[in-house]
């Protein structure tokens, strides 16, 4: 006589991959229906999961909020890894902004709030300092490093969505981000922050 075989045991997910999951579920509801639409009771639907383990992980629809904007800011800042290029730089992050409307959204609502623009953007003060160290005196002024960084991260933020919504509907994302990069090396240039 055989015995039978038992049942396969069933694998918990760690704290870990169970948090990950969640907050990657949220950004796919904002991304398909707004950040209006996020609540505890549609993760847990979506990950057909009892809504005390989104608790568990989470104290409420704010604190998930939030963990979905720092999500993507870690998302954004890749585009900041030391082995990338300029253009490698630039291409990433308009396709992000390009891709990923409805995430924008929450995170210039930061900026917009007058948040500490390092929660939204960890790279500010290194971004601010490598434009103090590489820019050049134009005519005898020097440039305002913060003032520079102010226009050149919310024209990268903010740019591809207008130019793609308001100014050139018919591009393909692809077409907008060579548009872009083009641009944007070349008003690097006249800056002198662009060194080939």
């Amino acid at each position: 006589m055989t015995s039978p075989k038992a049942a396969p045991r069933k694998r918990h997910k760690t704290f870990e991959a169970t948090h990950q999951e969640l907050i990657e579920t949220a950004v796919r509801l904002i991304s398909e229906q707004g950040a209006g639409s996020l609540s505890i009771a549609a993760v847990a639907r979506a990950m057909g999961i009892d809504r005390t383990t989104v608790y568990y992980h989470f104290a409420g629809r704010e604190d998930l909020l939030a963990a979905v904007k720092a999500w993507s800011s870690e998302q954004l800042a890749k585009a900041f890894r030391p082995e990338a290029s300029q253009q490698e730089r630039i291409d990433y992050t308009t396709r992000y902004v390009l891709e990923n409307p409805e995430l924008m959204k929450l995170w210039m609502d930061d900026f917009l709030a007058g948040a500490d623009i390092r929660k939204s953007y960890p790279f500010w003060d290194q971004l601010v300092e490598g434009v103090r160290a590489d820019a050049s005196y134009q005519g005898g002024e020097a440039v305002d490093a913060e003032i520079y960084c102010v226009n050149l991260l919310t024209s990268s933020i903010i740019g591809p969505r207008v130019f793609r919504n308001s100014v050139s509907p018919g591009d393909d994302n692809e077409t907008v981000v060579r548009r872009f990069r083009d641009e944007r090396r070349r008003v690097l240039r006249l800056s002198s922050l662009l060194k080939e």
